[in-house]
């Protein structure tokens, strides 16, 4: 008997009445026990009550808590349909439910609609609900973990890595930028700084996303007084609360066009301008008296006073937006230039900058612990399958076999 298929809960409208009820039920974090804080409301005054909410909501990165909300819709929209109950759920449902969701095709294709890691973070979800509501969770019974055990030894299948980007790729990405006029040199100056920033820095796409323009200043290197760009990183994936103050440092490229330090400059200048004069002919005019030149201008370039997001959006009527672009626009923009430059787009990510900085440094012949160092890794198993990708006979005994 096939199994039931879950429901599309990607709109609205396509939930059961019931889920929508439960949803309105909790309008903010999913890990946030609803209950407990209108219970604060009660006993305490409004100020104190929201301080409370505002650092429960604190508590798990956006990322986590926006994945997890629609793990936990989807839990929702499936007890509805077979008549189950959500919370607290049963384990043998929440391993059902787990099952069902691995026998899910995608309907465009013949792949599996969601990977052995998607179903644990399924599963984390559920526990993680329970956890903020008081109960114990269904996902510590035996019946879940082995179904979760033997989807994963079913499956069997190598993780899809994205391809890296290498230098030669980050040249041609750099050449596919927009075209000098309005709005694209806006366009081409931003992306410019994302690309390079990202790459030399080893920067996830969610903290490509995060960075602020006060995060980034310019320092003099010590024992050669070139000009090095340090940008702060306010939280990143293994130190979620900023407590330890990662750092990443960028040296002067060897050539203009690859120099991170002055693609900073070109843009930050552009920021100041829009903040002065906003999207209007005579910013237009000042960039057209701007192109970049040939020569280095990072010596002389000191920082700038400047704060906001360093990646705002950008609309095509050259209007720049007080928010910053999201990590998933950050993986769209490699894929959208990867494309332009002949390359397969589904084969690159946002995490393509990451992986090539670890790659095409094992090329150029960085231990293990440099890479480490500049890609803030912790795990040297991770940076040892880059070694081996980029290097697979350096350090290997079949080179000694004399065949």
């Amino acid at each position: 008997m096939s199994q039931p298929a879950l429901p599309d809960v990607s709109v609205r409208g396509h939930l059961p009445a019931e889920v929508s009820s439960a949803l309105d039920r909790r309008t903010g974090s999913v890990l946030v026990d609803a209950e407990q804080l209108a219970a604060a409301r009660n006993r305490f005054d409004d100020a104190q009550a929201e301080s409370l909410a505002r650092y429960l909501g604190s508590s798990q990165s956006a990322n986590t808590v926006r994945a997890y909300r629609a793990d936990w819709h989807g839990w929702l929209a499936w007890c509805a349909a077979q008549g189950r109950t959500a919370l607290p759920a049963d384990p043998l449902d929440v391993a059902v439910y787990l099952a069902a969701a691995a026998d899910t095709r995608r309907p465009e294709s013949a792949g599996w609609a969601f990977a052995p890691a998607t179903l644990e973070r399924k599963a984390a979800a559920i526990a993680a609900v329970h956890a903020s509501a008081g109960l114990p969770s269904p996902t510590r019974a035996d019946v879940v973990r082995l179904t979760l055990r033997g989807i994963r030894r079913a499956r069997n299948a190598r993780p899809n890595r994205k391809r890296p980007v290498l230098l030669h790729t980050l040249a041609d990405m750099l050449d596919q930028r927009p075209a000098e006029g309005w709005p694209g040199s806006l366009v081409r100056r931003r992306d410019a700084v994302l690309l390079l920033i990202g790459f030399a820095g080893a920067l996830r796409r969610t903290e490509l996303a995060g960075l602020r323009v006060e995060d980034a200043g310019v320092q003099a290197e010590a024992r050669t007084g070139e000009p090095v760009l340090v940008v702060e990183l306010a939280a990143t994936k293994t130190d979620p609360t900023g407590v330890t103050g990662q750092r990443v440092a960028l040296p002067r490229g060897q050539r203009r066009d690859t120099c991170p330090i002055c693609a900073f400059a070109d843009w930050t200048d552009v920021l100041s301008a829009h903040r002065e004069l906003g999207a209007t002919p005579e910013l237009k005019t000042w960039l057209a008296g701007r192109k970049p030149a040939s020569t280095h201008r990072c010596h002389d370039f000191t920082g700038t006073a400047l704060t906001g997001p360093l990646f705002p959006g950008i609309s095509r009527h050259g209007h720049l937006s007080a928010a910053p672009i999201s990590g998933r626009a950050v993986g769209d923009l490699v894929k959208r230039y990867a494309e332009r430059a002949g390359l397969d787009p589904a084969a690159f990510a946002g995490h393509s900058l990451r992986a090539g900085f670890a790659t095409q440094a094992a090329l150029g012949g960085a231990s293990d612990r440099e890479i480490m160092r500049q890609g803030r890794w912790s795990n040297a198993a991770t940076v040892h399958r880059y070694i081996r990708t980029a290097n697979p006979l350096e350090d290997n005994a079949v080179t000694k076999l004399g065949l």
